[in-house]
């Protein structure tokens, strides 16, 4: 299988890679139009702030190409929230893969959120093997909100949507390549997934 991680300068990569190697798969580093359309499956990471995250897609190009790949693609944290129309994080036009919206949690919580939160009301093959109200690590000031598309949730001070699926588009807010046992079964799932139509 050849998976590639999008290697555009804003993300956790290396632990990404990590993850996917102690589940027997060599992850490719890349930023390149060619290599990452002739993956199996692609992950779309980011850590960072969401307009300067945009702007080194933009001038690599990969803002046009990410929302037309067919593979299964996975984005994790700031990169599930770029697949999403906007965000309000640096007034940021996303790729608009997922129909929905990025807000900034309100000061009634601390922020960013940091730490092991619940996913819950769990709906994708992404979960397979995973129980409902299991634990996942997060880092976050900005949430996507619920649409369609939601595939798992989060309270924190509000219900947010912290899994989204549009198609092939996975994405998921917390970062599964830091939360343990549960998390490695959610990339080994991901690994699995067959292109959706």
């Amino acid at each position: 299988m050849k998976l590639v991680i999008i290697n555009y300068g804003a993300g956790n990569i290396k632990s990404i890679q990590f993850a996917f190697k102690r589940l027997g798969v060599d992850a490719v580093l890349s930023n390149n139009p060619e290599e990452i359309l002739a993956a199996d499956k692609v992950v779309f990471p980011g850590v960072g702030e969401a307009s300067s995250a945009m702007q080194m897609l933009k001038e690599s190009g990969l803002d046009t190409l990410i929302p037309t790949l067919k593979q299964p693609v996975l984005g994790i944290c700031l990169g599930m929230q770029l697949l999403c129309k906007h965000s309000e994080e640096g007034d940021t036009e996303g790729l608009g893969v997922f129909q929905t919206n990025v807000k900034r949690f309100s000061n009634d919580v601390k922020v960013p959120q940091m730490g092991w939160n619940v996913i819950k009301d769990l709906k994708s093959d992404l979960f397979k093997g995973i129980k409902e109200n299991e634990y996942m690590y997060l880092v976050h000031s900005y949430y996507a909100e619920h649409c369609n598309e939601t595939i798992a949730k989060t309270d924190y001070g509000i219900n947010y949507a912290s899994a989204l699926q549009h198609n092939n588009f996975y994405g998921v807010q917390f970062h599964p390549e830091k939360s343990g046992i549960q998390g490695q079964k959610i990339l080994e799932n991901f690994l699995k997934l067959e292109v959706k139509s």
